[in-house]
Formats: C-alpha cells, structure tokens, sequence
C-alpha cells in the first residue's frame, strides 16, 4: 500500500509544524507511510492583504471564511490528484469515533479543511465537502487541533507506524469496549498486588481475565458503549 496523503488546508499552517516533525504522525512521515502537506489559506486569498474572511449576511458576531480562497485550493488540489474525502471539521459534523479512523486509515487521498472564525460559508459545504466530522460536543478556536486528533488517530493504525502494530488492535473502542486494566514490575507496590492470573503464563486465562475485566469497566464507566450504533458498526466493519 503506498503511503497515504493528507492535504491540510488552514489559515494558520504554522500551528502545525512542530506536532508533525514529532511523535507518531513524525515518524509516519520519516519512515514514509504518511505524507501531510500543509495549504495556507492565505495564498489564496483576495487583494492585496489576501483576505480570507468577511462578515456575516444578515448581520451578527464574529467572521465567515469566504468561498472564493477556499474553492481555489480545493479545486486546485482536485485537479491534481483523485480524492477519497474531503472532511471539513465541524460541531454538526458526525461524531468521530474508532469504527470511522479504521475506514480513513484504509484510504489513499484525503483533504482536512479547518475552520477558523465563526463559520465557513454554507456555498463550501455543500459543494465541496464529502465528509463532516466533530470531535465531541465542545466548541475550540479553530480546526487545527481536530485535525491534529484525527490524523494522529488515523495514521496510527497504518501497519508498520507502530512498533507493535498490535498494540493498536488492542486499544480502547477497537473492540467496542473500553481496555482492560494493565499492571507490570514489581508484582507488589505498597501492599498492592498483581492479579494472579497475569503471573501464571497461562495465556487463554489472562486473554479471559482482560476480556472480562475491559467489560467490567466498560459496564462501570461507559455503559451506552455495549448498546451503541458505534458497537453495532464496529462489528460490521
């Protein structure tokens, strides 16, 4: 599989730079399995201060992106190359969970535009965005940091980016449950011992002892997981 390529588009490219020489989404891109290219919004903007945003219609608080700068590099990236989705962040987006980073992780060419300011103009919404994607119900400043989320989530689970690619397979949600509890040296601390079971060397018993522990704490702590629409499309997928 060739690497994958995500186009980013922002107003504040910058933010970006040092999260991406770094970290997972650093080593992707030094071993070649992920190539990240970063759009300034600003080089296409209008006149001579390349505006990018202007006042709401109707009146109101805050800025709108602007359709023109926008249309311009998402087209031009268009022209180039085939796209698989071209997400735009968004509170009214669909909710970003495991099951959808496992879909864009299979996937060769993808767009993140990142709001910034009140909203973007509803005209790019409907023509040029495939895909909408909220990271939760909380309202941040921009999209830059979704975006960071999601690619790291995203570029994660590309085998080989990862020393134990099946560390991955093993997280929290993967199986639609949250992950079993973890213990390792000294086998005591303070009066407090590791379960038996993890020290025997009987593997399908400790496979048995996480199963049921990631589901006791599942039951404890995120209930609506067990009978989610997000279990039910794990499963399928």
């Amino acid at each position: 599989m060739d690497a994958i390529r995500i186009d980013v588009i922002s107003v504040i490219p910058g933010f970006f730079e040092s999260t991406l020489d770094n970290g997972l989404l650093g080593i992707a891109r030094k071993k070649n399995q992920a190539e990240i290219h970063l759009h300034n919004l600003h080089d296409y903007g209008l006149g001579r201060y390349k505006q990018v945003d202007d006042s709401p219609f109707g009146g109101g608080a805050g800025m709108v992106l602007r359709p023109e700068p926008v249309f311009a590099c998402i087209e031009g990236l268009l022209a180039e190359r085939s796209y698989d989705e071209v997400i735009f962040l968004s509170p009214d987006g669909k909710q970003f969970q495991q099951p959808m980073a496992n879909r864009l992780s299979r996937m060769q060419n993808l767009i993140i535009l990142c709001g910034h300011y009140k909203a973007v103009d509803e005209r790019i919404r409907q023509s040029l965005i495939t895909m909408e994607i909220s990271i939760g119900d909380v309202v941040v400043s921009g999209g830059e940091i979704p975006a960071l989320l999601l690619m790291d989530a995203v570029v994660r689970l590309i085998p080989g980016v990862l020393g134990d690619s099946e560390s991955a397979l093993t997280d929290s949600f993967q199986t639609g449950m949250l992950d079993c509890s973890y213990y390792t040296r000294p086998a005591e601390y303070r009066g407090m011992k590791v379960p038996d079971v993890l020290l025997s060397g009987h593997h399908q018993k400790i496979e048995q002892w996480r199963h049921n522990d990631a589901l006791q704490r599942t039951r404890e702590r995120r209930p609506d997981l067990l009978n989610s629409e997000f279990f039910e499309d794990l499963k399928t997928k």
